[in-house]
C-alpha cells in the first residue's frame, strides 16, 4: 500500500507471499503470455446486490480527484460526479458511459487467482521496553537509491538500491544482517514479536497498537534493495511445513514453537522494508493511486493489465465458498500481482480482516468497465515476481 509505494506495492497477497508465487524453487523471473480483452455485454456481468453497487461504484468515484488528468478517465469521471447515489442512476450511467470487456488468459480462459491483503494491527511502544525490543525502522541514513529510467528509459519504475563505499555503490545490508547488527536508520517504534515485524513488511503498512490506546500508522517508504524470498518457501523446503499447509497462521505456530530458529527463518528472505509514520486517519490505507483504500471494494492489479483507476466488477468466492460478486476500484498494485486475470482483494483493518486475507485464494473472473471510444490499454509481454 502505498505513497507509499508510488512504483510498486509490498503488501502482496498472502497466500503469494508466504508460499511462493509460482512454486518454482529457483528465484528467477518467468514470462507470461500476452492478456487479452474479450468484448462482452452487460448480460454477461454476475448479477450483483444493491448495496455492492453503490459501494462498489462510491470507492471507484472516490478516486476521481486522482483522475481528473488522466487522459482515459477524466471525461467519465467529470460525468460521474453528479451521479445519484441510487441503484438505477447508477446503472444507467455505466451503460451509458462504459463499454464491458472480460479479461482473458493465454489460452482464453476467463478463469484466474483472487488472492487477499489487510491492514495490520500489532502491539508495540514509542520507545524500547522490556517487551518492546524489535525496532521498526524508518529509512536509513546512508540508503542511495537511483532510478535507473532517469538513464534508461525502457527501465521504467526500476531502481538500484545500495551504501556508498568510497566511490563504489555496494548492496545494503541484506534482512537477516539488519535483524542482528541493526542499520543507521531512524526508530519509529518497537514491537514484541519479530514475527509481527515480518508480517508487517509483508503487508506494506499497519498500525501499531500502544499502551494508552492510540495507534500508530505506518506505510512503506523503501526497501534494501533485495529481492523478496517466501518465508513460507523455506519452512517447506526444511521439511517444516507441507506447501497447501503455509499460512500466516501456521507460520505464527511453527515460529512460537520454535523461538530459537527465527533468526534463521528471517534470514531466509533477504528483502527488508523500511516505514515512515502516517497521519492518524479512519480511512483505509492509501494504494499506488494514493487514495484511501475501501474494505472489500478496492482491488490490487497489475498495472500492464488493468490501468489504475479502472472499474472492474469481480465474480469469485469468499474463503468459505459463499459467492461473491461486486464492482470493484483498481487501486493499489503489487509485486505478486502478475497474471492476465489476477487480482488481490482488500479486505480490511485488524484480526478479522488478516483472517479473510489470510485464507483467499480463490478462482474468479474480472470484467474491466472501459470508457467507451476510448482505446483499449496496449498489454506487453510480463515477468512474474519470483
Amino acid at each position: 500500500m502505498n505513497t507509499l509505494i508510488k512504483q510498486w506495492r509490498w503488501a502482496l497477497p498472502l497466500v503469494a507471499l508466504l508460499a511462493g508465487c509460482n512454486g518454482s524453487k529457483d528465484d528467477k523471473p518467468q514470462t507470461h503470455a500476452v492478456a487479452t480483452y474479450a468484448v462482452a455485454s452487460w448480460d454477461a456481468l454476475p448479477a450483483v446486490s444493491d448495496s455492492d453497487l453503490l459501494a462498489g461504484f462510491a470507492s471507484w468515484r472516490g478516486a476521481c480527484d486522482r483522475l481528473k488528468s488522466d487522459a482515459n478517465w477524466a471525461p467519465t469521471c467529470s460525468a460521474a460526479a453528479n451521479v445519484a447515489q441510487t441503484s438505477p442512476a447508477i446503472r444507467g450511467f455505466l451503460q451509458e458511459h462504459l463499454d464491458v470487456y472480460g479479461l482473458r488468459s493465454a489460452n482464453g480462459t476467463p478463469n484466474g487467482l483472487i488472492t487477499g491483503y489487510y491492514e495490520p494491527v500489532y502491539p508495540g511502544s514509542l520507545a524500547q521496553t522490556g517487551d518492546n525490543t524489535i525496532p521498526v525502522y524508518g529509512v536509513p541514513e546512508d540508503l542511495i537509491v537511483v532510478s535507473l529510467d532517469s538513464v534508461y528509459p525502457e527501465l521504467k519504475g526500476k531502481r538500484l538500491r545500495g551504501r556508498l563505499e568510497g566511490r563504489t555503490l555496494k548492496p545494503y545490508d541484506v534482512a537477516g544482517v539488519i535483524n542482528s547488527q541493526g542499520v543507521k536508520a531512524p526508530v519509529l517504534a518497537w514491537l514484541t514479536d519479530p514475527m509481527d515485524l515480518q508480517f508487517l513488511q509483508i503487508q506494506g503498512s499497519g498500525r501499531i497498537q500502544l499502551d494508552d490506546g492510540r495507534q500508530l500508522r505506518i506505510g512503506y517508504a523503501d526497501q534494501n534493495g533485495h529481492p523478496y524470498r517466501p518465508i513460507g518457501r523455506w519452512l517447506v523446503e526444511q521439511g517444516e511445513l507441507k506447501k497447501e499447509d503455509v499460512t500466516m497462521g501456521s507460520i505464527d505456530a511453527w515460529a512460537k514453537a520454535n523461538p530459537t530458529r527465527i533468526p534463521e527463518l528471517l534470514a531466509s528472505n533477504p528483502s527488508y522494508v523500511f516505514f515512515s509514520t502516517r497521519p492518524d486517519s479512519n480511512e483505509g490505507p492509501r494504494g499506488s493511486l494514493n487514495v484511501p483504500l475501501t474494505a472489500g471494494y478496492s482491488v490490487a492489479v497489475d498495472r500492464k493489465v488493468v490501468p489504475l483507476g479502472s472499474l472492474l466488477w469481480l465474480s469469485t468466492t469468499r474463503p468459505d465458498g459463499s459467492a461473491l460478486a461486486r464492482p470493484v476500484a483498481a487501486q493499489d498494485t503489487g509485486g505478486a500481482i502478475t497474471g492476465e486475470v489476477r487480482a488481490d482483494l482488500f479486505w480490511g483493518t485488524g484480526d478479522e480482516a488478516g483472517k479473510l486475507a489470510g485464507d483467499m485464494k480463490q478462482q474468479g473472473q474480472i470484467w474491466m468497465l472501459w470508457p467507451k471510444n476510448v482505446a483499449l490499454p496496449q498489454v506487453p509481454q510480463v515477468a512474474n515476481a519470483p
